[in-house]
């Protein structure tokens, strides 16, 4: 699989494979995953070349980042690498107080305490080391920092300026020290990222769902300014949550919901241009974000070895450059967005 060598506006240089692994669904995310599933699902991303592997303590609350200890236990460490995240602290409680319930299934009995402050980032990464069976990582990102998870624009802000004041020292100090080579944040939204890009050092964002086949708003001010400033983005969601992977049917997920009509519109007219040059919409999809210059990997969710060698094959399936041009004059892709 090709690789990237991305270089931090710190100086670390991070190779990463075009295709990452998402690691969500080993959190038992929507549905419980046995243990052999896991891993055969990991061992299928590995033979077909990935080497970069994203996990975060909030996936299944510690379940993702264990099992992927279990499988990369005993590979040569210089051969993959690593980001997982911070911003929430985990704390054992009583089965019915656990967090997720209804979207993570069998974890253990955990609930997630938001914390972005030095202690905390510091506690979050110590507790994922253990979690993972490793002495560094390769990247930290700030987890949820955004609307989404906070609920509005002024507890947002209040979080950003705890991590500010508290957590961007910790992640200061941890890359100084070397035991990350870069941070970032990874979110929902783009707004806090460049909120973030201006007010501190971020070598990298993972952005989920904002930067895709459906979506370019992030393409207005955000990623011109990651262009001047050298920093790489990590593009999660490709498929935003489902609808760009199974097509505009009844039930597609987008945002972790029912798809609104106008998105349902929207996804059937790519849809229609694609099926015209005979692409498969997740084709399209996959492909998309690699066309911007600061992507530096994708990493669709896989719970399943099938979905690895589709993913796979995407990638590499063949997309004419006349379906990009006809998908932009149509108005469905941003007029700025690079397709070539």
């Amino acid at each position: 699989m090709k690789t990237t060598t991305f270089t931090a506006p710190s100086g670390a240089r991070i190779r990463f494979t075009r295709l990452g692994f998402g690691s969500a669904p080993l959190g038992n995310l929507y549905k419980a995953i046995s243990e052999e599933q896991a891993r055969d699902t990991l061992e299928t991303a590995w033979k077909a070349g990935m080497r970069y592997f994203d996990t975060a303590p909030l996936y299944g609350l510690g379940l993702s980042e264990t099992r992927i200890n279990h499988f990369l236990r005993g590979k040569k460490r210089a051969d993959y690498i690593v980001s997982t995240k911070v911003g929430r602290l985990l704390q054992a409680c009583a089965p019915k107080e656990r967090t997720g319930i209804g979207k993570f299934f069998a974890t253990p009995s955990r609930r997630e305490v938001y914390d972005y402050g030095y202690d905390g980032v510091m506690r979050s990464f110590e507790a994922s080391l253990e979690r993972l069976g490793l002495d560094s990582v390769e990247i930290l990102f700030v987890h949820d920092i955004d609307v989404f998870n906070h609920g509005t624009e002024a507890a947002r802000d209040a979080r950003v300026d705890e991590l500010m004041k508290g957590g961007y020292k910790a992640l200061l100090k941890l890359r100084d020290e070397k035991v990350i080579k870069a941070f970032g944040a990874g979110v929902n939204e783009w707004p806090v990222c460049e909120m973030l890009a201006h007010r501190g050092d971020f070598d990298l964002f993972l952005l989920a769902g904002r930067y895709t086949l459906l979506e370019q708003e992030s393409i207005k001010s955000f990623l011109p300014l990651c262009e001047r400033r050298g920093i790489g983005i990590v593009l999660g969601g490709p498929y935003n949550s489902g609808i760009l992977a199974r097509g505009p049917r009844k039930g597609a997920q987008y945002n972790y919901s029912n798809a609104p009509k106008a998105v349902l519109d929207r996804v059937a007219a790519i849809d229609a241009i694609c099926r015209r040059h005979k692409v498969k919409l997740p084709v399209a999809a996959l492909q998309f974000p690699f066309f911007h210059k600061q992507v530096v990997s994708v990493i669709p969710g896989a719970a399943a070895p099938s979905e690895i060698r589709a993913n796979v094959g995407y990638l590499n399936a063949r997309a004419p450059k006349a379906l990009w041009k006809e998908l932009k004059a149509a108005g469905l892709i941003h007029p700025d967005a690079p397709t070539a």
